[in-house]
Formats: C-alpha cells, structure tokens, sequence
C-alpha cells in the first residue's frame, strides 16, 4: 500500500517507488511534516516537525501551547486571517463580510485508484492498483466551510497529484475570493527557482534564480497559460544540475489564468504554492454547492533536472494524454501555411498533397483560409462554412483529392474566436467577451468568444461536429490567436462577473470533451499562437500542441529544450519551414532544420513543389530515417547533454526503455576557428552493453560512450548537426 497512517500519531504517510511525502496532524491542524526522498514506514519517524516558541509577532492559537504559531506551522492548505501572515492557500468572503476562516481535520478516508475531478482535466489511472488518493475532510465550524484535501500518490510514479474541493455547508452564500490547487512547506530557502519564460515566438526559455527574503513568482492574468509564463516552478538545491542534486517540480494541469510562487519568511523557510490566479477571481458558493481546483502534480527527483523531467514525461505521456493517439506514432506532416497563407485554390493545395506523397508524407493539413470570405486575418472567424470561391467543389472535394494523393486530410480552425466583420457577430454581437459601456479591445482583429455561455458552446459543437462528420477529416489543429480583455459575459449577473475567467476554461473543456470523445479517430494538436497555450490542462484532450510559431531552427533549440523540461517529446510539434526563415529570416541548412525538427513531431511547412532535385533527396531521406526512429523519439526516454542557454552547442538523446536502442542529436550554431576536439558524453545506456553505430558499424561500449564521451569534431559548420544512431550488439 503506497498509504499509511498511524493513528497514534495522526501521521499519513504517502510513499512511491522513491518518494516520500507526509501530513501530520498537530492539534486539529494538518501539518505539513516531510517531502522528499523515500523513507522506510518501519523507520523512527517522531518528531520530523521541531515546535519552538518564537516571537510574540506570531500569534499562538493555543493558550496552554505557545511552541505552535499558525505564522510558523508549515499547514497542509494555510488561510489567512488567523495567525498565518504568509502567502495562503485559499480565502473566503462570508455573508457578514469576515474573511477569518480556520480549517480543522475533521475526518479522512484512503481510496483505491484515484477519482476524476470533475470538469476538469487530470492525471488518471488504468487499474485502481496503479494508486491510492488520500482525501482529508477540513470543518471550519464557524463559517460552515468544508475543504477536501485530495492526494493522490503513483506506486510506479515519483509524482503526488493533489487538489481541493470546497463545500458550502452552512445557510447563506459565500465568495470564494483565492482557491489554490496546492501549498508546500519547506524547512529552508537554499533554493534555487526554475521557470519556463518568454513570449510569442520565444516561449519557454529556461530561467533560474536564487531564492532570496521576499517572494518570487510567475503568473498569467491573460485568460490563457499565456506564452510568457508557463504554469510550472521548480525548487533546486543551489548545486542541483541536469544530472545530480535535488529537485522538486510543481506543475498546473490548467490552461487559464495561473499563479505559482515560492515565499521566503521570516524565519528561513519556504512556501510554495500554486493555483488559479486569485486577481479578478471571485466565485459564488451558494449553501451546499462545490467548486473544485484544477490539480498540481509534484514531482521529486535527486537525479537533478533530468530525473523529475524523464517522471513528468513519463506521467504526462501515458497518464494525462488521452485517446487512440497516446501511444500511437504521429503521422508525418505538411502543413500549407507559410507555402500559401490565404492564397490557395484547391488545384494548388493538391499538388502541395502530390508533392508531399512523392517524398514519403503521409498528413496534408489545410491551414487557414478555407471558410466564410477568409482572404486575411479580419474576417469570418465564427463562420465554419467552406468558402465556395476558393474550393468550388467544396471541402468535402479537396479531402477526396488529398486522400486520392495518398495523404490523409488535416484542417485548421480558431473556433474560440470571432472577426467583427463575420455573419456570426452580426447575428450575435454579445457572444463575444465584453463588458457594457467599454470598448470591445480587439486584436488580430478578432474578439473571444463567450466559452462560459452554453448557447456558443452548442453552436460552435453543431458547425465543427457537421464538418468532422461530412469531410474525411483525420487530423485537426485547434487554435487560439489572442489573449482576453474586457472579460465579462452578458450571460451572467453582476455578482458572478468574478467568475467568467475560469468558467470560460471550464465552457472550453466540456466542448473540447464532447467533440474529442465523439471523434475518437481525429489527432487533435492545440495551438495558441503557437506555445501560448502549452500546458497539461490542454494535453488532457489534445495529445500534441504546436510548440512555437517561430520554426526557425536555432531559436527551435532553446524552444525546444525549455519544453522538454516538463512536458514529452510525443507533445511537441517540429516543422522544417522555408529559407530565409519568415519570423527572423536566417537562412540554415535542409539537414539542420530537418535534425532539429525530427527531435519532435516531424513535419513540413512549406511549398514542396519549390524543391529542387537536391531538396528532394534530402527530404525524401529525412523522412525515411523518421519513420525508423520515430517510436523511440516520441516514445522513449529523453537525455538533455549540452544546454542552447549555456552556449553554441546543443544535444540530447534517446534511450529505449531496453536501453537496445539510442539516438544522439547534437548541434553546433556557430562555427569556431582552431576551437577544442570536442565530443559530448552519452547518457541514459547499459555500460554493460556494446553498442555499434548505425551507419559505420563501429562499436563502442555503453561504459566508455557514458564517460569518455563520442566524438563530434565533424561538425564544424554554421548551424550544422549529427544525428548518431546506435544500437546495441548482442
């Protein structure tokens, strides 16, 4: 059993295969006691909390005990205005106006396997043996308040899944004014923070700082994970690295507006805690209804960064990543956006599909254009009906000939948003977010739809279900092309306006469960601008997301290597575009681009009918040797050796879960004169086993590829690369 609690010490202790994490019960409160590497039950675990009265600053709830301080106590879910000065975990607005509330344990109960949450994406799982969710029942006796505290912990996992539910059990409303997901007390702050930072078209750089007095935060009010933060912190030991070192992920399996800081006190502690962003959050809680959080997975590793990234992959990739597509391999891919934008006719989008199917591609995706009288980007979004003057046949006649090609059918769609200037905002002006009296901010020239109103939820369900139905449609790239502003709903009354924000991501998920669960067979890829909506609560439904707008291949580097810190290669979508490169205009190498976008889903976005002779042997090989290493790319166990952010050098790798088989990517951005023999340690192999490389036969032990390391003092070249195959030799 991965639970255990001993009632004599009211401790519960929750184990995976190398991960401990404790709650202890001290005087009615739930303590947080232990979180870290894994701890023996049969071990002596007394006094893993030290009380000590400290100074009279701290309030002491307990007259006969002033060694406990609400202000020192490291709580399991802390609130504000009872002797907790810290960041808290959740606040709550009473009829009366008081927001001094004080949860108590009041019962608990240990559950086989682990519940869904409702309307909301999670982490899951297959067998009820695969887990056991600890659920903590929380009574303020004053308010009425109940707080369920959910933990769930993966034998097989080093990851705890946690989140809160809150129940309104007294006689009159309340308001729901900061709900965290999660809340993490550490004993010290030599910490250092890690985060994901950027913006369009340079999402996810890595960031790390050490922590100091004060707080260090991320956070999104965009309505959207948002491209320049994204919902994940972690905490380092200041000697942590890629390899060695402490490291203790939190992550946020939502998709809307996020909050994840790390607060240093006082006293030298840090407390961690993440969430649904409480600015302009306010939620009614009418007498015995329930709001439910979005979950926090945290991940422990003493294997460094690369130890809590390979569970997080591990995890997300066959625990939240739903549907036939989960373990599938991803087709190989042209998209036509930067070889037409919204110039195409059909004859031209069949002989981009030709030309794709000469080379081996196996996808066409229609990007955007194909509806209402879509000529630029200010206009008909909202209008889902094929547009006649650029496919007189139709879309259902483009699929056929697509298909015909011997590719299968893709298409693009922005169902969230709407042009002013479409028959959809004519007939429906206040579907759109707005607020009375205000302008209605536009950008791209588009408005966001009202996902919280039901009425838009059926339309866009009724537009989008007719065309997955009548068009041979196989793969679809969801989209989202700006952030929220004026967030109102004239749907609502005044008193839930506070609300919109978050229910506008719960409209959007029950739509995205409806559409995904009733076409089982479409791979959905979500998009936002490319990454700026790249996060878990969006992979619940769509196994892959495109991972940035900018397909330049030296930028794709750091791009790339900032995602793969928390989120699966099997999510990211890698294309080879043109040269001059459209969003920076540098020109690279077919094989560079091609090595770095074969590190993800690979594909095209191009005018393939421009290739020259030369271009079409280069692709045609590319997309042979994907095809062959594609399972082990997506599928297996990603190696980060040399960090874009530390230098002109990049690689990583690939590891079968046999450890039989490996790939080694490296890259080189610039070219340096008379520089270092330079070779990169492998990572991840049998040192036992011998391993011979794919295209020259030469075999290397496991042992000395690891230490010794394999010489890449070939590539020499502006923006050039390898990609070493190696298998091992029975």
């Amino acid at each position: 059993m991965p639970i255990f609690f001993d009632e004599t010490k009211g401790l519960f202790h929750l184990q995976s295969r190398n991960t401990s994490y404790m709650i202890q019960l001290v005087r009615g409160y739930a303590a947080h006691a232990y979180f870290g590497a894994k701890l023996r039950q049969d071990s002596n675990l007394d006094e893993l909390l030290t009380f000590k009265e400290r100074a009279s600053f701290s309030p002491n709830p307990l007259p006969d005990d002033k060694t406990i301080s609400l202000d020192t106590l490291p709580q399991e879910y802390p609130q504000y205005g009872t002797g907790d000065f810290r960041s808290p975990a959740y606040q709550v607005r009473l009829a009366n106006g008081a927001r001094a509330t004080e949860l108590s344990y009041k019962s608990h109960r240990i559950i086989p396997g682990k519940p869904a949450l409702e309307g909301l994406p999670s982490v899951y799982v297959e067998r009820e043996s695969e887990a056991e969710t600890l659920e903590l029942e929380l009574f303020d006796a004053v308010s009425g308040l109940t707080v369920y505290l959910c933990y769930t912990v993966f034998e097989d996992f080093d990851a705890i899944a946690r989140s809160a539910r809150f129940r309104n059990d007294s006689g009159e409303a309340m308001q729901i004014e900061r709900a965290l997901s999660a809340s993490v007390d550490f004993a010290d702050a030599s910490y250092d923070a890690l985060y994901l930072s950027g913006a369009w078209a340079r999402e996810r750089h890595v960031q790390r700082r050490r922590l100091a007095p004060g707080l260090t935060g991320i956070s999104s009010r965009r309505g959207a994970s948002s491209h320049q933060q994204n919902p994940f912190l972690a905490l380092l030991r200041p000697e942590a690295d890629e390899r060695q070192g402490e490291v203790y992920g939190f992550s946020l399996i939502y998709s809307g507006n996020f909050t994840a800081e790390a607060e240093v006190e006082q006293f030298g502690t840090t407390r961690v805690s993440l969430g649904i962003n409480p600015f302009e959050f306010n939620w009614k809680l009418a007498p015995g209804e329930t709001f439910q959080t979005p979950e926090a997975v945290l991940v422990y590793s003493s294997e460094g960064l690369g130890g809590m990234s390979r569970t997080f992959h591990r995890l997300y990739r066959t625990r939240l990543c739903r549907g036939q597509f989960r373990d599938q391999e991803r087709p190989i891919l042209v998209n036509n956006w930067e070889a037409t934008y919204f110039d195409f006719n059909a004859d031209k989008i069949e002989a981009i599909a030709k030309a794709g199917s000469e080379l081996g591609i196996e996808l066409f995706v229609l990007d955007d254009g194909w509806f209402g009288h879509r000529d630029s980007d200010n206009s008909s979004l909202g209008d889902w009906y094929e547009d006649r003057r650029k496919l007189p046949q139709g879309l259902g006649d483009l699929a056929r000939r697509v298909k015909e090609t011997g590719l299968q059918f893709g298409l693009w769609v922005e169902p969230e948003m709407v042009s002013p200037d479409s028959e959809l905002y004519r007939a429906h002006p206040d579907w759109c977010l707005h607020v009375p009296g205000r302008r209605r901010t536009e950008a791209r020239d588009q408005l966001v739809l009202d996902m919280s109103r039901e009425d838009v939820r059926q339309y866009l369900y009724e537009r989008l279900s007719d065309i997955f139905s009548s068009v041979l449609v196989s793969y679809v790239k969801w989209d989202m092309n700006r952030n929220m502003t004026e967030v109102g709903s004239a749907a609502s009354p005044a008193e839930r306006q506070g609300e919109i924000a978050h229910r506008y991501i719960l409209g959007l998920y029950e739509l995205l469960e409806r559409l995904t669960s009733e076409f089982p067979h479409i791979l959905f890829e979500s998009c936002s601008g490319g990454g700026g909506r790249f996060d878990p609560g969006m992979l619940y439904y769509m196994p892959q997301t495109w991972t940035s707008d900018d397909t330049d291949a030296v930028e794709r580097l750091k791009i790339q290597y900032g995602t793969s810190i928390v989120y699966p290669v099997s999510t990211m979508g890698a294309h080879v575009s043109a040269v001059p490169n459209h969003q920076v205009e540098r020109t690279t190498s077919l094989k560079f681009r091609g090595d770095v976008a074969m590190s993800g889903n690979f594909g095209y976005e191009l005018d393939l009918t421009k290739f020259t002779d030369e271009e079409k042997e280069i692709a045609k090989a590319q997309i042979a040797i994907y095809k062959e290493i594609r399972g082990l790319v997506q599928q297996g166990e990603l190696y980060r050796l040399k960090s874009p952010f530390e230098g002109g050098e990049t690689a990583w790798m690939f590891v079968s879960p046999d450890k039989n088989e490996a790939l080694l990517f490296y890259f080189r951005v610039l070219a340096e004169p008379n520089g270092p023999l330079r070779s990169v340690k492998l990572e991840g192999l049998d040192p036992a086993k011998d391993y011979a490389v794919v295209d020259n036969g030469k075999v290397y032990g496991g042992d000395r590829l690891m230490s010794a390391g394999l010489s890449v003092a070939s590539v020499s070249r502006d923006f050039s690369s390898i990609l070493v195959r190696l298998k091992a030799v029975h």
